[in-house]
């Protein structure tokens, strides 16, 4: 009469989650490790380091947005509006003056900055393309992420699967220090994450 349920009794209901292993923190500077509370957490959660991320992330929009004529042109009117309704609220431009700039405007710059999250340093020249990291470590630590969410999001499917098994099986082979091809490794028994 259909399929037959699991009960409390059978072993199939007893199935437990996996927790997501330790990580670095991927802001550059941090290098906490940190426990994730989802597969696709990037960073630590302390309130100075998530801060630090959301500054670098704004400091980024504001450069791709003023990078084109527009984004300038519209900036420029917002400024001009912000400075007329102080001079309406009665703010003395003397104090202005002295303040300074505020916030993230202070230390603005015009120049393009790494692609990794808390890194301010340019870019490596590159003749051939233009370059987004100022380092290999800044570069090996983006990858290295962006890997494991690929990675992660393949594996219900069955390409990502086989992809997983034939690397396992590539590393197993470097580990012995076999080249490819070489020996079979279907009888040498190799990690498998499910």
């Amino acid at each position: 009469m259909g399929r037959k349920q699991p009960t409390r009794k059978s072993p199939r209901c007893t199935t437990t989650r996996r927790q997501p292993r330790s990580r670095l923190c991927l802001r550059k500077g941090c290098d906490r490790m940190y426990t994730p509370r989802r597969w696709n957490q990037r960073y630590c959660q302390d309130h100075q380091c998530l801060r630090e991320v959301r500054r670098w992330q704004s400091r980024q929009r504001q450069r791709r947005r003023r990078a084109s004529p527009q984004g300038r042109q519209r900036h420029r009117q917002a400024e001009r509006a912000r400075r007329r309704e102080a001079k309406i609220r009665g703010q003395r431009a003397a104090k202005r003056s002295t303040d300074g700039a505020r916030g993230h405007a202070g230390e603005r710059s015009s120049h393009i900055f790494c692609g990794r999250t808390g890194c301010y340093a340019p870019p490596q020249a590159s003749l051939r393309t233009p370059a987004c990291y100022c380092s290999t470590a800044c570069r090996t630590a983006v990858r290295r992420v962006h890997d494991r969410e690929r990675k992660w999001l393949s594996r219900t499917t069955f390409a990502g699967r086989m992809k997983r098994h034939y690397e396992y099986e590539a590393a197993l082979r470097r580990r012995l220090g076999q080249s490819d091809g070489v020996q079979d490794t279907r009888d040498v028994a190799y990690p498998r994450r499910e």
